[in-house]
């Protein structure tokens, strides 16, 4: 259900902190900036030549030409995804000829390229194709590290060795990645670190021999079916024991880091070396996700000192960022986010764990980490004290004296986002709100001017004059946010069916000031030509800036507390305008707002009439065991929370029209959500049309035809059913 979000978020948020050129820390390759060493400027790939272009000039050059990267011994040029320089430039990793792996293309083939000699060889010489990932230069630029076939192994790049460093790895027995749940609920893909001297690596390995698999069925690329397994841990099921172990990149053993507690009733999402490379940092989480341990651990994996823990009665996030820690003093302490005084804010903490500073007080919200400028003792982030729906550019000092200060300018209203250079002296920004298309420019820090040199932006704005947004508090004297998107031609004489965009679940906000407010991708044609009223509420649980209260109050709550809000701010929003129909009220969703649109329809059916459910969970015992634990408990402690919160328990109350729609190779939500929820409707003989897309995942996306036949779909049935225009 997490990844809903990429699907439907029009506009994609740059990336956060900032990543060198030695190192390729982002765990989705091709997705971060490469800065030059000074800062002063980036790394692209333009036409298939890498280019550096000087970010005050505009000057460019060609770090290497596209005519050198030929396939050895067939003279072809080398088409690739990414790269990354060594430390001091003389080698360049190539990533090309990508596999998807889950969400991702992160599996692959990848090439190093000698800049002086112009030799071009390909890493993993007798292994498979397309098997190599995570592919990383240590710091000494000497190797070359990356898993291949769930098997860790270093290459001298002088000589083109081989080392195998783990040989017991097996389809679920995983080191240097992850199982599924780890990828899809932590963020982790990128499975080891490479140690600040180049002697050592440290790797988790996953162990989901005990994890039973979910069995696809994939029935149309042959003959006869085939079965496609998924080592997936259900909700109830024990995690699969994770350990994080220290092997030298001479070979031997690993060192294995003696974490006390069960394996099987802990979760290690987080680790990283301290700078000196003495030691390592690894945040452990309890099951129920309700209990946070740091601890320092030392190279031989014998020591192991607690420094830092937090509990809450609901749950603890991981930290944010799987690819780095944010270190200040040399190692002497580190920055870290928490929510322990009811807001999210950042914190300086010892190395020790013995002191901590408070460095952003106040009744707000951080929401991420933009830079540290040690040297400038700031702090850069994301906040919007004023305006929830929004977001901008804040610094704080790094001794927490002094009050936060707002970087982006007053007259950029939006949602503002931020690459910053490893220097802190020029920055990415991206800018939209509902009426100005993504844009992005660069600007100088800490003055944000454009480093053109202009006075201003030139923002070029869509006027929407037909969206606005709203609050509005139901009966329970709950305040929701929310925005609308009127017909073009609206009189407010007439009435006009009304159509509710939902999520509602703890993974995503859908009332944010960004430019596809009021559009619907799956709509042909426009919603507001058509003659709709299109409308979002954001319920409590969504991630609003709007305090840990507002957040957790969803805990063992999904499926009844945020459908009750927007319930009853539909309710509200009906009653207060005589220009809604409430004979024409129609919701749709995708994954977890799939099961939202379930619950509405099934649980309110006076007030929707008209539902189109997209890979939802029909019964959330069926969902992953690290999402449902951390915001539902465990089943067998409080099993009707989850029978409760699961839309297959209403399907009897069906009285409306509903489209279900999934696929059947989705494995995410998988299709047993959508057979069980069809045996429950047959069941009590309620009539509904249904879609499988055979062998499609959770985006829908694959196969010649999809997307238009899934507009098409979409849009019929809102048209019959839902029928647009004025009475």
């Amino acid at each position: 259900m997490k990844s809903t979000p990429g699907i439907y978020c029009y506009f994609f948020i740059a990336l956060v902190g900032y990543l060198s050129t030695n190192t390729l820390r982002a765990q989705v390759p091709g997705r971060q900036i490469h800065w030059s060493s000074d800062g002063n400027a980036y790394i692209t790939l333009e036409q298939g030549d890498v280019v550096r272009t000087d970010i005050r000039t505009g000057s460019k050059a060609v770090l290497l030409a596209k005519a050198k990267l030929q396939w050895p011994g067939r003279g072809q040029t080398t088409p690739f995804a990414d790269f990354t320089f060594s430390d001091d430039s003389s080698n360049v990793l190539l990533f090309t000829n990508t596999a998807r792996v889950w969400r991702y293309n992160t599996r692959g083939d990848y090439y190093l390229v000698n800049r002086v000699s112009g030799e071009v060889r390909q890493l993993g010489k007798g292994r498979p194709s397309q098997s190599l990932m995570y592919a990383k230069l240590s710091p000494d630029g000497r190797n070359v590290a990356y898993v291949s076939e769930h098997n860790l192994f270093v290459e001298d790049v002088a000589t083109g060795k081989i080392r195998q460093l783990t040989a017991d790895g097996t389809r679920k027995r995983i080191n240097g990645t992850f199982d599924w749940a780890y990828e899809e609920e932590f963020g982790c893909r990128d499975g080891f670190r490479w140690s600040p001297d180049s002697q050592y690596i440290a790797y988790w390995q996953v162990d989901a021999t005990g994890i039973r698999d979910y069995l696809m069925l994939n029935t149309t690329d042959s003959v006869y079916s085939h079965v496609v397994p998924v080592e997936y841990p259900k909700v109830g099921e024990a995690p699969s024991p994770a350990r994080i172990g220290i092997v030298s990149v001479s070979g031997g053993s690993t060192n294995w880091l003696a974490i006390p507690g069960d394996p099987q009733q802990h979760y290690l999402p987080r680790m990283a070396w301290t700078p000196d490379g003495s030691a390592l940092i690894v945040q452990q989480l309890n099951r129920k996700q309700n209990e946070s341990k740091l601890l320092v651990c030392s190279r031989t994996g014998q020591s192991i000192t607690p420094i830092y823990t937090e509990t809450d009665k609901a749950w603890i996030d991981a930290k944010d960022d799987p690819g780095s820690w944010e270190w200040v003093e040399a190692g002497k302490a580190f920055v870290w986010l928490s929510e322990k005084d009811g807001w999210q804010h950042l914190y300086r903490i010892s190395a020790d764990g013995k002191k901590e500073t408070l460095l952003t007080p106040g009744s707000y919200d951080v929401a991420s980490i933009s830079h540290i400028d040690e040297p400038a003792n700031l702090i850069y982030f994301i906040a919007s004290p004023q305006n929830t729906n929004q977001r901008y550019l804040y610094r704080a000092r790094l001794d927490g004296k002094g009050k936060a200060e707002r970087v982006t300018p007053a007259d950029l209203t939006g949602t503002n986002s931020y690459v910053i250079s490893p220097n802190g002296r020029l920055a990415q920004h991206t800018f939209t709100n509902y009426q100005t298309q993504p844009f992005r420019v660069w600007v100088t820090l800490p003055d944000h001017k454009p480093v053109n040199g202009s006075n201003g932006l030139k923002i070029n704005t869509t006027p929407k004059p037909n969206v606005n947004f709203f609050t509005v508090t139901t009966e329970d004297g709950v305040t929701l946010d929310g925005w609308m998107a009127k017909p073009l031609d609206f009189d407010s004489t007439k009435k006009y069916p009304v159509v509710f965009y939902v999520y509602g679940e703890p993974a995503s906000s859908t009332v944010n000031d960004v430019f596809s407010v009021g559009q619907n991708r799956l709509f042909n044609g426009d919603m507001a030509k058509a003659g709709y009223l299109y409308v979002a509420l954001d319920n409590r649980g969504t991630p609003n800036l709007k305090g840990a209260a507002w957040r957790k109050s969803i805990y063992r709550q999904i499926g009844r507390l945020n459908i009750r809000d927007q319930a009853m701010g539909a309710k509200k929003l009906l009653s207060q305008h005589a220009y809604m129909d409430t004979s024409r009220v129609a919701v749709w969703g995708w994954s977890g707002g799939g099961s939202t649109t379930l619950h509405l329809l099934f649980q309110y059916p006076d007030i929707y009439k008209t539902g189109i459910a997209i890979a939802a969970v029909g019964n959330q015992l069926f969902y992953d065991n690290i999402y449902q634990e951390r915001y539902m408990g465990l089943p067998q402690e409080n099993r009707e929370d989850f029978v409760n919160g699961s839309p297959v328990t209403y399907a009897k109350n069906l009285r409306g029209n509903l489209l279900y729609i999934h696929g059947t190779g989705d494995d995410n939500v998988h299709y047993d959500n959508a057979e069980v929820l069809i045996n429950e409707l047959v069941k009590y003989n309620k009539q509904f049309q249904v879609m499988p897309y055979p062998n499609r995942t959770h985006s829908i996306s694959e196969g010649p035809g999809t997307n238009l036949h899934l507009r098409t779909l979409y849009t019929n049935y809102l048209l019959k059913y839902c029928p647009p225009g004025p009475r």
